[in-house]
């Protein structure tokens, strides 16, 4: 996968809102890697910022959906991890300004 596919499918993984905190899963630094083969399966390795999120499934979905808007992804597999674990580290400084984390 070229960077530029990377950068659009990156572009398309900031409209994924998490909707407990209102910043998008990328700038939270949910969205640890993507990669997709020559047939257009795109896996997105992801995690969340609590093993119990209600809202994963949801979350999983909307990747799919933003994904499947790009000509070249023709099937999605996202996988939850927890290693490493996500903390407040991994947050662009757009999302700490948005939450007012320093």
């Amino acid at each position: 996968m070229d960077e530029a596919l990377k950068e659009n499918i990156l572009g398309a993984l900031e409209t994924v809102v998490d909707p407990e905190l209102g910043v998008d899963i990328v700038n939270l630094g949910l969205v640890y890697d993507v990669d997709m083969d020559e047939q257009g399966k795109t896996e997105v390795k992801m995690t969340l910022t609590s093993m119990g999120c209600p809202l994963a499934g949801t979350i999983v979905e909307q990747v799919k959906n933003a994904l499947y808007d790009i000509p070249e992804v023709k099937e999605v597999e996202v996988n939850i991890v927890w290693s490493p674990p996500w903390t407040k580290d991994r947050m662009s400084r757009i999302a700490k300004i948005a939450l007012g984390i320093q």
